[in-house]
């Protein structure tokens, strides 16, 4: 039986309203996203857990990675789904779903998708509270907050900024070498935690080249 944190929210059953539905089918194979090693030692030994957050009023994916220099490792993903009829309660499941999983998995930094311009205002105002109150939830570990367009998260991992979720979706399987079910909402989560781990790690390397080489004096 798989728990989010001490809440006893489980796949078996559910002891609230807020349902959390971690996707267990999903498992990584031997292996991960890999890159050529970098000549700087430094900027390939940090160790930093990203949690990637897909929001939205009924279902609010989610995603955690650990990076380590060039490698991303899966650790969980999933989705927060709300149940409540009204929507300020909806936020409030919201805000504990998260908040569990932050607890568990204590993220250094999160990668959040940026708030869009949409054809329907009022969807538009319920993303966007959405999006705060996931955020809200985060805050009690104090990570660090990235934020990324979808064309820019679409083209980090399938290469072009106009794909569609299906192809995000097998994209995101085959970079971690995943296994099994994947739903939508984890899948969007994995790109965006996928997207800011490539983003991180080419920060780095520009940052360890732009580094004086260390001399020792004759």
């Amino acid at each position: 039986m798989h728990a989010i944190g001490g809440s006893g929210v489980s796949l078996a059953r559910r002891s609230t309203r807020l349902t959390v539905v971690p996707v267990v089918a999903a498992r990584q194979r031997k292996g991960a996203v890999s890159a050529p090693p970098l000549s700087v030692a430094a900027a390939s030994l940090v160790r930093v857990r990203v949690l990637g957050l897909d929001p939205g009023s009924r279902a609010t994916g989610f995603a955690v990675l650990e990076c380590v220099g060039t490698v991303s490792t899966y650790l969980a993903s999933g989705a927060i789904r709300t149940t409540a009829d009204s929507f300020p309660r909806r936020l409030e499941e919201i805000f504990t779903g998260v908040s569990r999983l932050v607890s568990e998995y204590r993220p250094d930094e999160v990668a959040i998708e940026r708030v869009f311009m949409h054809r329907n205002p009022d969807s538009a105002i319920k993303l966007g509270q959405a999006r705060g109150a996931a955020l809200c939830g985060t805050f009690s570990v104090e990570p660090k907050i990235y934020e990324y367009a979808p064309r820019e998260i679409k083209l980090a991992v399938v290469g072009t900024g106009g794909a569609h979720k299906e192809q995000v979706q097998l994209m995101v399987k085959q970079l971690l070498r995943l296994s099994g079910t994947l739903g939508p909402d984890a899948a969007d989560a994995l790109a965006i935690a996928l997207c800011h781990a490539n983003t991180r790690r080419l920060a780095s390397l520009v940052q360890a080249a732009g580094s004086p080489r260390t001399r020792t004096a004759p």
